[in-house]
């Protein structure tokens, strides 16, 4: 092969890389913004009946999280049906890809989704937001060490950015009475946690399983935990049934599919991307939430909410700025 047909076949392999890489970045703008929808929704049914009037501490945010993620199960699940993969659920959990994929559902399950909307209860949603909106640094310092994902300083400067303009969004001192604040902000910080592990967890997983069963698993595996063993701990299992009775079942069925597809997005992007990128991308969550907030409730944008828009756009220029790096999405 002369040098002039090798060099040629380097410069399609870079463009197929770099087109892959672009379609990864695109998969995680898409998370993010099916993510903040899926939260503004997600709140709008807390608000209903069976959640509201009298439920404890605990039962009632831990049944909604139930909920959604056994919708967001079922939506995968007939996902991968048509689209022919459903052999491969039994296939992949026999495993050890599997097995990890199922090890990051309870990181970003029971233990991510529990702690957000159980530190949104008791904290105030813009404190445990601004908390949660923390993880993809967990993330990418875990990939840095688990994953040996080199990351650069201008890209570790934009998730700095990227996380501080979701602070700035979210941030708002909260109203009322909240007597176990600390305490919510400490659950909150767990979440944060359980999704930067995830993330690390999925992407270690993913090299040898298809994303779409990976976060089919990740959903089912997360919904049988909190069945058969968070909601009968936390007296919840009355509130999830009273749920299918009242409207707020057809909210968090909506809030499932968007769960759904907001993982499914990610966890492609986490694939395509790597761990940092894609979350970096995923964060925009933040300022999603606020955009759809005002577009589906009485939120109202403030200067704060588009100078924190403006520090997440300047982020996220900087993960993407070298299209070069793009392609270099696993150092091993």
């Amino acid at each position: 092969m002369s040098n002039l047909s090798t060099a040629q076949l380097q410069e399609l392999q870079a463009k197929n890389e770099l087109s892959h890489a672009k379609t990864g970045l695109l998969w995680g703008i898409i998370s993010g913004a099916t993510w903040g929808l899926d939260g503004v929704v997600l709140g709008l049914a807390l608000a209903m009946a069976p959640f509201t009037g009298g439920t404890s501490l605990y039962a009632a945010p831990l049944a909604g999280a139930a909920l959604h993620d056994g919708f967001a199960g079922f939506y995968l699940f007939f996902f991968n049906l048509f689209t022919g993969r459903w052999k491969e659920y039994l296939r992949t959990l026999r495993t050890k890809p599997g097995m990890i994929v199922c090890l990051g559902a309870l990181f970003g399950g029971p233990i991510g989704m529990s702690g957000y909307l159980l530190g949104i209860n008791m904290a105030g949603a813009s404190y445990a937001l601004s908390i949660t909106a923390m993880y993809p640094a967990i993330g990418a310092i875990l990939a840095f060490f688990v994953l040996k994902e080199k990351i650069q300083p201008r890209v570790w400067l934009g998730i700095v950015l990227c996380i501080a303009g979701a602070i700035i969004v979210s941030y708002v001192p909260p109203e009322g009475d909240f007597p176990n604040f600390y305490f919510g902000l400490a659950l909150a910080l767990l979440a944060t946690i359980g999704w930067g592990s995830e993330g690390v967890l999925s992407a270690f997983g993913m090299d040898m399983v298809d994303p779409a069963i990976a976060i089919g698993i990740r959903e089912a595996v997360s919904f049988v935990i909190y069945f058969i063993a968070v909601l009968p701990l936390a007296a919840g299992m009355i509130i999830f049934w009273d749920a299918f009775l009242e409207q707020a079942i057809w909210y968090i069925a909506l809030a499932g599919l968007l769960g759904g597809v907001s993982y499914l997005a990610w966890y492609r992007a986490i694939n395509m991307t790597g761990v940092a990128r894609a979350m970096a991308f995923n964060i925009s969550y933040a300022l999603w939430a606020v955009f759809f907030g005002w577009l589906l409730t009485d939120l109202t944008i403030t200067p704060t909410l588009l100078g924190g828009a403006a520090i997440i756009t300047v982020g996220t220029i900087l993960v993407t700025a070298n299209p070069k790096e793009l392609v270099k999405l696993r150092n091993n």
